[in-house]
């Protein structure tokens, strides 16, 4: 059967593929949306293996702006997603979050801060001591002060997942399982998707949803995206001092972050150069012991006696030009959408994605223009200029 110009398929169910199949059939009840989703119970989705953070500190303004955005939809994201009475509850705590810096950092994080606060963001820096009063288990020796967001938080990111799965499907698209592993295409534009059962799947546009994935199935239709599965663990501990107050995500000048979890367990988490790229879900408990632990004791001290509860290990979809969204039409091939390379922020950044890729498709006015993240710069090599926060 011949694809028709209104039939869409998407790479991908996760959060990003959800929540552009929720926007497009929000947009267009009579499109033909089909989401192809090779693990649907979501055991390895990056989303749902995150911390499940979200901020508004970010550094560009157009990743300002897209948190912005966020933080509107999941304010409301319950009775905005309810199917037949049922609203997703996704537990958005605004716990805030605390970028340390020392001087090295200071004089960027304080631009950084002002254009956050030009645009609206109720960011503000605090000096050590502020920050030690709020936080008295922090030691502050050597550093700078922070930048504190009150609005950032965390989530329930399996509850957001299967929110718009399900308000997608109430709307019409169709959820299928099954593993891409081609994009078809006939000259220059991309007619379908062929399943590993051999199934084909016509389309008058594909947009690609793979997250970690990404840049293999893109492969397939001779687009080659700088995208790496890079792995990224976190560990849980019990610590035998407890924080008074809910620490917010707090990020120091090394990379490592940490923030309080229900139950009273610490979730920690550190991006080190020597992450393995590749499909990889272990967890190295010897890593949190010998590198992360006793860097986490140095500024908590309080918390060098603990025990490691678990550990697990997710993937980034890391766009090693410059740590940014791939996002809209692929220059080379008529039909083919990206939504890929995010690096670590896909989960807060999918709202205002799925609404930009469905204005894209649909040949609409956008709300925020999103065009600085075009794929034609990975074509010309060209970086989007990014500073201090990534």
């Amino acid at each position: 059967m011949p694809a028709k110009a209104k039939d869409i398929v998407i790479i991908g169910g996760g959060v990003m593929g959800g929540s552009a199949a929720y926007y497009l059939t929000a947009a267009d009840p009579t499109l033909r949306v089909t989401v192809v989703e090779k693990d649907p119970t979501y055991e390895f989705s990056s989303s749902t293996l995150s911390m499940a953070n979200i901020r508004i500190q970010f550094s560009l303004k157009e990743n300002i702006q897209i948190s912005q955005y966020a933080f509107q939809v999941l304010d409301r994201f319950g009775p905005e997603m309810a199917v037949e009475g049922e609203e997703p509850d996704i537990a958005f705590r605004r716990e805030g979050n605390l970028f340390v810096y020392d001087s090295t950092g200071r004089d960027q994080a304080q631009s950084d801060l002002k254009l956050q606060q030009s645009l609206g963001c109720r960011t503000e820096w605090w000096q050590p001591d502020k920050i030690v009063e709020a936080f008295p288990l922090y030691q502050m020796d050597g550093l700078d002060g922070g930048v504190y967001g009150p609005d950032d938080g965390h989530l329930d990111a399996y509850a957001v997942v299967m929110g718009y799965k399900a308000k997608a499907r109430a709307q019409g698209a169709e959820f299928v399982k099954g593993e891409a592993v081609k994009i078809e295409t006939e000259g220059k534009t991309a007619t379908g998707v062929i399943l590993a059962s051999g199934e084909r799947i016509p389309a008058g546009a594909v947009v690609n949803c793979a997250g970690a994935w990404a840049a293999a199935i893109a492969r397939t239709a001779g687009a080659e995206l700088p995208v790496d599965p890079t792995k990224r663990q976190i560990f849980a501990i019990d610590t035998a001092v407890k924080p008074q107050t809910a620490l917010p995500l707090t990020i120091l000048p090394s990379g490592l972050y940490f923030r309080t979890e229900t139950g009273g367990l610490i979730l920690i988490g550190w991006s080190l150069p020597d992450d393995p790229v590749g499909i990889d879900f272990s967890w190295d408990r010897d890593r949190f012991m010998e590198v992360v632990w006793p860097t986490l004791a140095e500024f908590v001290p309080a918390f060098d006696t603990a025990k490691l509860v678990r550990g697990w290990a997710g993937l980034y979809a890391v766009n090693t030009l410059d740590g940014n969204a791939i996002l809209g039409r692929w220059p080379e091939l008529s039909g083919l959408y990206l939504a890929n390379g995010f690096s670590g922020h896909g989960l807060q950044q999918a709202p205002a994605v799925g609404r930009y890729l469905t204005e894209l498709i649909l040949g609409r006015e956008h709300a925020l223009d999103l065009s600085i993240f075009n794929p034609t710069r990975i074509l010309e090599g060209r970086p989007i200029a990014e500073a201090g926060i990534v």
